[in-house]
């Protein structure tokens, strides 16, 4: 049976209506606002789900209509507004083009499976007479979901054709429209092989993409995925930025030719100066009126509790412009991948308290298949009035390889040479202290390489901290760990009252006054925590009391 049958045979009856409005005029897409309900609402709570790592990588080809749909279906119910739909690899795409390249459609011979199966899925589907894309936009209204195509506008080339099988032939035809075009950039610039913005082609060519989407599919808006990426030789982004601008407002324009509800929305980094080095003037844009959300993004793949949205918020003020936070999931530390709940509360808190008007849930799709701690999360995240009063975990993020983006820490410590860094903490202490809520503060230390001859000092806002309250725990080998081994002493204090951390930026300080001279590793500040633990009553118990615990003892 050849693969066009044998796909037309498997597919569920379901799907004729599909590939009916398919092959039909597609009509103009509604402008009835977010989820097509005509009501006005914009999106509070986005959700990114990449299209690929919990839908097209893992079902056995072909995929059902059902299975593309499950995108949308494991978000209703939730307070999700928005669903931010990503559009492939962006330099290929899974859905049906006639202006792009599909994902896989060049490659001969495949290097990676997983890769192949999402060819296989969407090839499949598009040969069957449906859609993708088309599926997930239709569910979406269905459900009253808002719908965002997203697409990653500049991914670049790998280094060999034959382990690159996402990118597009447009990438590697084109050597001569990439920003290390000239031969004067070192290898390891991150930008080499990205196409240059510069270049009439370049930006035509993402057009023509986005331009097809606006006009064929039933969205409520688009996101333009710019990220932490180059899209300018280092000497040429003063000349492009006005380029940048002018190519988001043809963007713009034509996304509200199709309804004047339709929403622009930009992912950019947090820093407004880091997104003006890379030739993206944010507020330019904004003062213009070219974008109706603009997305504030730290670490493209790690939580980020310090992040400092407050300029971006200034600049989106009185205008017609809303500030979303991105909240990544990934702690990424030796316990921990994705964060519990109390981090979640944590770093929602401290951008609630910022003044933004909405959260972005980026790669929040890597807890698939989702539990019942997942939609916990979702339930609060968008009530800090909710999460208040709720047990929450801060921490400074901290670096665990060589690569990979700055981090505060680790930081070493020299003799005397005191070490700072900071938390930033929502909770107002005294108030729920002064009801009898508040059930205990710990706030730790870890010292990586650290032996039991070390003399340190710790401070919190410039406070001694008490050794009364302090338990030292011996790290320095372990045989195993949850998911990688740290090595060192955490020096874990139980926070009197006077030492309770402010709402607001808190300061932790460390200060070597003694090591051993024959120790050739150097002493570093891997890890610095708060954690704040509520009762949920006055004199209510928690979980460690004993008649809380398996072994109830109830009096008659």
């Amino acid at each position: 049976m050849k693969r066009r049958e044998f796909v037309r045979t498997a597919l569920t009856a379901g799907l004729a209506s599909t590939a009916a409005s398919a092959g039909a005029a597609v009509a103009a897409p509604s402008a009835s606002g977010p989820g097509g309900q005509g009501s006005g609402k914009k999106p509070r709570l986005m959700y990114y789900d990449d299209s690929r790592h919990s839908s097209i990588y893992i079902y056995e080809p072909p995929m059902l209509k059902e299975e593309f749909e499950a995108s949308v279906d494991d978000l209703v119910g939730t307070p999700v507004d928005a669903l931010m739909f990503g559009l492939g690899d962006g330099r290929t795409v899974l859905h049906d083009t006639k202006v792009g390249e599909l994902w896989g459609d060049p490659v001969k011979e495949w290097t990676h499976i997983i890769f192949r199966r999402a060819h296989q899925n969407a090839r499949m589907m598009i040969d069957s007479g449906g859609d993708p894309l088309r599926i997930v936009c239709e569910r979406a209204r269905a459900k009253g979901l808002a719908i965002y195509p997203s697409l990653f506008l500049n991914r670049g080339r790998g280094k060999e054709r034959r382990n690159d099988v996402r990118s597009a032939n447009f990438t590697w035809e084109n050597q001569h429209l990439e920003i290390g075009a000239g031969g004067d950039l070192d290898e390891s610039f991150p930008g080499l092989r990205k196409l240059d913005f510069k270049h009439q082609e370049v930006r035509d060519e993402r057009f023509a993409l986005i331009e097809e989407v606006l006009k064929n599919y039933p969205i409520d808006g688009f996101e333009l995925l710019f990220g932490h990426y180059h899209y300018f030789h280092p000497k040429e982004v003063d000349a492009g930025r006005p380029l940048m601008t002018a190519w988001v407002k043809r963007i713009h324009d034509a996304l509200k030719a199709g309804g004047a509800d339709r929403e622009l929305v930009v992912r950019v980094p947090v820093s407004l100066e880091e997104a003006n080095s890379r030739g993206l003037d944010v507020r330019e844009w904004i003062d213009r009126g070219m974008v109706e959300v603009v997305i504030g993004e730290s670490y493209s793949h790690r939580m980020d509790q310090l992040a400092d949205f407050r300029p971006m918020v200034e600049a989106a003020q009185n205008r017609d412009c809303r500030v979303h936070a991105v909240i990544q999931p990934e702690v990424h530390s030796d316990r921990l991948d994705n964060g519990t709940i109390e981090f979640i509360r944590a770093v929602a808190c401290n951008y609630w308290a910022q003044g933004i008007e909405g959260l972005y849930l980026s790669q929040w799709f890597t807890a698939y298949p989702y539990r019942a701690e997942f939609y916990a999360q979702l339930r609060e995240i968008s009530h800090p009035d909710i999460m208040t009063a709720k047990d929450k975990f801060y921490y400074v993020p901290t670096r665990q390889r060589a690569t990979g983006p700055q981090m505060p820490l680790p930081k070493t410590l020299k003799v005397n040479q005191p070490v700072k860094t900071h938390l930033l903490v929502s909770d107002d202490l005294p108030r729920w202290d002064k009801i009898g809520r508040v059930h205990e503060v710990l706030l730790r230390f870890r010292l990586s390489s650290a032996t039991e001859t070390d003399r340190v000092e710790f401070r919190f806002n410039g406070k001694k901290l008490p050794k009364s309250s302090l338990r030292k725990i011996n790290r320095v080998y372990r045989m195993r760990a949850p998911r990688f081994r740290v090595f060192g002493y955490w020096y874990v204090y139980r926070l009197p009252r006077d030492h309770w951390p402010m709402q607001g930026k808190n300061q932790a300080e460390v200060t070597l006054h003694h090591r051993d001279d024959d120790i050739i590793p150097e002493l570093a500040l891997k890890d610095v925590e708060i954690e704040v633990k509520y009762l949920d009553g006055k004199n209510f118990a928690r979980g460690q009391d004993p008649d809380t615990g398996p072994y109830r003892v109830w009096s008659t």
